[in-house]
């Protein structure tokens, strides 16, 4: 199974168009949020299942503030991350996650990408495809693939 993760795209979708076309067929598609309004072009686009949430900046959508589902044998919390002060560092949120009893966090909202494994719990941010803030400032996402046995394999990417 191929899972893409992005976030934090505030409706400047061209990078996102680009990283479909490069990693298509995706089985599962990820946005950690910060939309802004983008949500039918996101999900018609994807060619597949989609699980969004709100981010700061999506004011007047419908989406979810959080949401948590299953991939696989794992149990997936996805939120934006902005309302667990994920700009400071990602320890409240591993906390959280910690305390619903799921395997991996999924959430943006830092422009940073993040591959965090800890003690059984799997903290990731796919970093923004449009305002990336890290080192080098490259748009990121995030590739997860489930192997033969199911077991979970993220991989940072840039365009």
């Amino acid at each position: 199974m191929k899972v893409l993760i992005v976030s934090d795209t505030h409706r400047k979708n061209d990078n996102y168009i680009k990283v479909l076309e490069r990693v298509a067929p995706v089985d599962l598609l990820i946005h950690c949020g910060d939309i802004e309004g983008s949500e039918y072009l996101i999900a018609e686009s994807a060619g597949c299942p989609v699980h969004m949430v709100i981010g700061n900046n999506d004011f007047f959508s419908d989406l979810p503030r959080e949401k948590e589902f299953e991939i696989g044998k794992y149990k997936v919390w996805l939120t934006h991350g902005h309302n667990y002060y994920v700009s400071m560092s990602n320890e409240n949120i591993k906390h959280e996650a910690r305390m619903r009893g799921v395997d991996i966090v999924m959430y943006g909202h830092t422009h940073k990408p993040v591959v965090d494994i800890e003690s059984g719990l799997t903290a990731v941010n796919p970093g923004s495809l449009t305002y990336p803030r890290q080192e080098g400032r490259r748009p990121s996402f995030i590739i997860m693939d489930l192997d033969k046995d199911d077991n979970a394999h993220f991989t940072i990417n840039y365009l």
